[in-house]
């Protein structure tokens, strides 16, 4: 397809702007897609507001934006598997394909990994992408697109959900009630986990997560979190803790909220990046913990989930902009937490 396409660019911290860019020409394993919705990731506000996470450091003009659905418009020759017209949820990170991480499975760990808006690669909040047909993965006729674009953080929950080893009859309590910890407690339910409690300090967040099917959520700015677990479990505690907020002191206030012998499971990085642990509980309790970077082989599962009723993924979204708005989306994403949850990009 020739021509040019609209293109959003982070100009500067807290400034966004516009560019014309020719559509990309997709490659013999590659599909062109045409981008309906893009989510709005908490990295990418990250991005916005300090122009750097960790070495990744901006350099402006930069295109944001990781979660897009949307529709194939064209495939190269060598592509079977997808023909214009299907909508797709697109992974987005290409690997090698050949370092011992990738030949092990566990290719979210590839070093060599191409990620949508992790520099220098640009992101989507673009009208059109190029992307390897094996990363587009078809929807079916009972999902859009938009549900298409959420499949990115919902795949986020769902590795953590099996890194946390979710099954039927456990008890589970999910900190921190944003986009992922949303996401988390759907895919801990997904898993037949039984119970799901979750902590915020934001109301509309823990209203939003009793909408979605919390067992019970408990305001840890106005109530100590670990006794009011004890309270909701007769004593006993709970088996996974999925921590989504970033916070230390919540870490460690899941520590002392978990069984003996149960799971922590670390998703967010925290604003430093550091955390000191109680290490002496940790032992004590006999606690494993394990980590969560972005997702393997979760796609085709978390698309079956929404699909059959299990995940209500739209049922997270409290705010839809315009692309012709992304200046006052992103501005708004960042400074009214209170009452965002989760914004989502109608690019066309």
């Amino acid at each position: 397809m020739k021509g040019t396409m609209k293109v959003a660019v982070m100009l500067g911290i807290g400034k966004m702007g516009y560019e014309e860019r020719p559509i990309p020409e997709p490659k013999d394993d590659e599909v062109l897609v045409k981008l309906e919705y893009v989510g709005i990731c908490g990295s990418d506000m990250h991005y916005y507001e300090n122009g750097r996470i960790g070495d990744y450091i901006v350099k402006p003009p930069f295109v944001l934006g990781h979660e897009p659905g949307g529709v194939v418009v064209e495939v190269g020759k060598n592509v079977k598997n997808l023909k214009p017209g299907d909508k797709v949820a697109l992974e987005p990170g290409a690997t090698c394909g050949h370092c011992e991480y990738c030949k092990s499975g566990k290719y979210n760990l590839c070093p060599d990994v191409r990620f949508f808006a992790t520099p220098p690669i640009d992101g989507v909040f673009q009208e059109y992408v190029a992307h390897e047909a094996d990363l587009c993965f078809k929807l079916p006729d009972n999902m859009d697109t938009m549900e298409g674009a959420l499949i990115e953080p919902l795949a986020v929950g769902m590795h953590a959900a099996k890194q946390g080893g979710a099954t039927l009859g456990m008890t589970a309590l999910v900190s921190g009630a944003g986009c992922i910890g949303l996401c988390s407690m759907m895919s801990l339910k997904a898993f037949g986990v039984s119970e799901v409690y979750v902590t915020d300090v934001q109301n509309k967040r823990l209203e939003k997560a009793m909408e979605l099917g919390a067992a019970g959520v408990i305001n840890s700015a106005e109530k100590d979190p670990v006794e009011e677990v004890k309270k909701l479990t007769q004593g006993r505690g709970v088996d996974l803790v999925v921590e989504c907020s970033g916070v230390e002191k919540c870490a460690n206030q899941g520590i002392e909220m978990l069984i003996r012998g149960g799971t922590l499971v670390q998703v967010a990085y925290g604003a430093s990046g550091y955390m000191n642990l109680n290490m002496s509980l940790l032992c004590d309790k006999e606690i494993t913990i394990k980590t969560v970077f972005r997702y393997r082989h979760i796609y085709p599962i978390a698309i079956k989930a929404v699909s059959e009723g299990k995940v209500n993924l739209k049922g997270i979204v409290t705010n839809v902009f315009d692309f012709d708005d992304i200046q006052n989306a992103m501005d708004r994403s960042i400074h009214d937490k209170a009452n965002i949850v989760k914004s989502v990009v109608k690019i066309g």
